[in-house]
């Protein structure tokens, strides 16, 4: 079998549908490990959020190779009613098996097998293996942004035993337009998760504040997880550099999902249909933890102060589960009910 190179890797990435692909070595993250050192330092309420992801730091044992590719999202529509609600990435989650950029990675991942190349499983630090391929560069707010799509984008990577050739890692990871000091990001993070450091306390993150907690939160960051419903992109949406990007492009059946993700049909949705429509499409909520869906409805319903919600608030502070009951009582204090 002909040995395949890097410039037929990058070629064939390309023709799949992938916007960029680059080649490092694989290496320790440093860079991650000292990231992730600096974190723990400055947010220790946080570090149990971040003991998960140092082992990321090592590619995996035998690994000579890591491919990196960037596929766009910028060209899919968000609908009117999940924009502020639901975050983009988990609207168009690429691991989805009947969309588009699921097929590119299959495709993709198939030539690199029939090609001889042995793909070694374990995770990796993907961002940071972008940032050094040269497929994207780091904003603010912790994204990796590309020139075609801005931060609308999935990156994929490789761990391989194969040698290849690699690309030259830029000295400066960091995108031009924040080195210049812009700070809307920062500014405009509803819990201040973010700092001027390029830093982010995760554990106050809303994103995951919306699928992590144990139980109900305190009042104080009910009312600054907004509208929120699963995740957030506040910080990717004021960024400058998305302005550009508007899309026009329906993803695959969204439109159908639609309907189920309006706060009055997640707290009136029985577990037939939590389970069989609504979990399995956005699986970081826990099949088990559908409470967790009710009180983050009851929370959009509360912050939102829309007077039609008021009836179904109050039912639900007779609730049989004590978490839901808990956040529908705190909503008829707020809305004085």
């Amino acid at each position: 079998m002909e040995k395949v190179t890097s410039e037929k890797i990058k070629e064939k990435a390309l023709r799949a549908g992938y916007s960029a692909c680059g080649i490092i070595p694989a290496k320790p993250f440093e860079e991650y490990r000292k990231s992730l050192d600096e974190r723990v330092k400055a947010f220790p309420e946080s570090a149990e959020d971040y003991k998960p992801l140092y082992k990321l730091v090592n590619p995996p044992e035998g690994g000579k190779s890591i491919i990196v590719a960037i596929l766009g999202q910028s060209k899919y529509k968000v609908p009117d009613s999940l924009a502020n609600h639901i975050g983009r990435h988990y609207l168009f989650d690429n691991r989805i098996k009947y969309s588009e950029d699921y097929r590119c990675n299959q495709e993709f991942t198939a030539f690199l097998i029939m090609s001889g190349i042995n793909l070694l499983p374990g995770g990796l630090p993907d961002r940071w293996a972008a940032a050094k391929a040269g497929v994207g560069k780091f904003g603010r707010n912790n994204f990796i942004y590309s020139v075609e799509h801005g931060s609308n984008l999935v990156i994929h990577t490789w761990t391989v035993d194969a040698a290849l050739d690699y690309d030259t890692s830029p000295q400066n990871f960091i995108a031009d337009e924040c080195s210049e000091g812009c700070m809307v990001c920062v500014d405009s993070c509803p819990t201040n998760a973010m700092t001027d450091s390029m830093m982010m306390n995760r554990g106050r993150c809303v994103a995951q504040l919306s699928y992590h907690p144990k139980a109900p939160h305190d009042a104080a960051t009910r009312e600054q997880m907004g509208s929120w419903l699963y995740g957030c992109e506040v910080c990717q949406k004021v960024c400058p550099m998305n302005n550009k990007f508007s899309g026009e492009i329906d993803f695959p059946l969204l439109t159908e999902y639609e309907k189920y993700l309006q706060p009055e049909s997640i707290l009136e949705m029985d577990e037939k249909t939590y389970y069989t429509i609504v979990q399995p499409r956005f699986w970081y909520i826990k099949p088990e933890d559908i409470w967790l869906w009710k009180c983050n409805a009851l929370r959009i319903m509360v912050n939102g102060g829309d007077s039609k919600y008021h009836s179904l608030i109050k039912k639900y502070c007779d609730h049989d589960d004590p978490r839901i009951k808990e956040v529908a009582l705190w909503g008829c204090e707020e809305l004085r009910l």
